[in-house]
C-alpha cells in the first residue's frame, strides 16, 4: 500500500493556487493537451493491463487519461498534496465510471510502495519541484525493470521569437515567467528533461516537442486566466502590470491583437523525455 505521507518542503508551494476557477483552468487546459498527452503516453508504451504512478495528479486529467489507456484490468495511482484536488480528481473519476483509478494525498519524495509500477508519469509536476533530479530517482525505484518513466514539461524559449510581431501577448507570457521564476519553479523545465533524465541515473530518454497553436477566444484567453490564478502571487511579490495594462480588459485587447495579425499563438511547447528502466 501507499504510504500516505506529505511533507511542506519537498514540493515548492503551488503558484497558481486550488481555488475553483483554477481547478476549472485546469481542466480546460487539459482538454486541449489531451491529445499530445495521449499520444506521448502511447508512444512511451503506456498500454493496457499496466499499473501506473501517476505524479502530481492535481485534478485527475492525466491520471484519467491514463486510466483509459490501461482499461479495466491496469491500475492508476495518483498523488497530489492538496487535499482539495483529491476531492475533485476522485469525484471525476467516479464521474467518468472509472473504477481502475485511485487518488492518494501523499509526498513526491517518499512514496512507498509493496508492489512495483510499470511506469511512473507526469505533466507540467517537475518544474515545481525543489529537487526533480531527486524526484526521478525516486520515481525510479518505484518502476520495475523494463518499466518506463514518462514526463512531459513546458517550456517557453522554443516560442518566444514566434511571438515577435505581437507586444502584447509577448508581454503577458514574461510576465507568467518571470512570477513563476521568482516563485522557484522553472517555466523551462522541458528544456532540462534529458539532462535531469541522466543525472537521475536513468538511461538517455526519447524527447519530443508538440506545440499547440491557435487563435479562438477561449484558446487566447487562457494567458488571461493564468495571471488571474497568479494575481495572489503577483501581489505579494509586488510586481507591476504595467507591461499588460488593465488585467480587465485584457483578454479582448489580447484578442483583437491576434485577429490583427492574422496568426496564431502557443501556450507552450510542450516536451516529453521518456526513458525504459533496463531489464538487468
Amino acid at each position: 500500500m501507499l504510504a500516505q505521507m506529505m511533507t511542506s518542503s519537498s514540493i515548492s508551494s503551488y503558484p497558481l493556487g486550488s481555488t475553483d476557477a483554477e481547478q476549472e483552468r485546469l481542466i480546460r487546459q487539459a482538454a486541449r493537451l489531451a491529445p499530445l498527452m495521449e499520444r506521448f503516453f502511447r508512444d512511451a508504451g503506456i498500454g493496457p493491463g499496466q499499473r501506473v504512478l501517476d505524479v502530481g495528479s492535481g485534478v485527475g486529467d492525466v491520471a484519467i487519461l491514463a486510466a483509459r489507456l490501461v482499461g479495466p484490468s491496469g491500475e492508476v495511482v495518483g498523488i497530489e498534496r492538496d487535499s482539495r484536488s483529491i476531492t475533485r480528481a476522485r469525484a471525476r473519476a467516479a464521474e467518468a465510471g472509472l473504477h481502475n483509478v485511485n487518488f492518494i494525498q501523499c509526498d513526491v519524495y517518499e512514496v512507498l510502495n509493496e508492489r512495483p509500477f510499470d511506469g511512473a508519469v507526469g505533466r507540467l509536476i517537475l518544474m515545481f519541484l525543489a529537487d526533480p533530479v531527486a524526484a526521478l530517482r525516486s520515481f525510479h525505484r518505484l518502476v520495475r525493470p523494463g518499466g518506463v518513466l514518462a514526463f512531459q514539461e513546458q517550456s517557453w524559449a522554443p516560442c518566444f521569437t514566434l511571438w515577435r510581431h505581437l507586444p502584447l501577448w509577448s508581454a503577458a507570457v514574461s510576465l507568467d515567467c518571470e512570477i513563476l521564476r521568482r516563485c522557484g519553479a522553472n517555466p523551462d523545465m522541458g528544456l532540462d528533461l534529458y539532462r535531469m533524465f541522466l543525472e537521475a541515473g536513468l538511461p538517455a530518454p526519447t524527447v519530443h516537442m508538440e506545440v499547440p497553436f491557435g487563435n479562438d477566444p477561449s484558446f487566447v484567453r487562457w494567458i488571461y486566466e493564468v495571471l488571474c490564478s497568479l494575481l495572489p502571487r503577483i501581489q505579494h511579490l509586488n510586481l507591476s502590470l504595467e507591461t499588460v495594462g488593465d488585467l480587465g480588459t485584457l483578454p479582448e485587447r489580447l484578442q483583437i491583437e491576434v485577429s490583427a495579425s492574422k496568426s496564431v499563438v502557443s501556450w507552450m511547447a510542450l516536451i516529453g523525455a521518456w526513458a525504459r528502466k533496463p531489464s538487468g
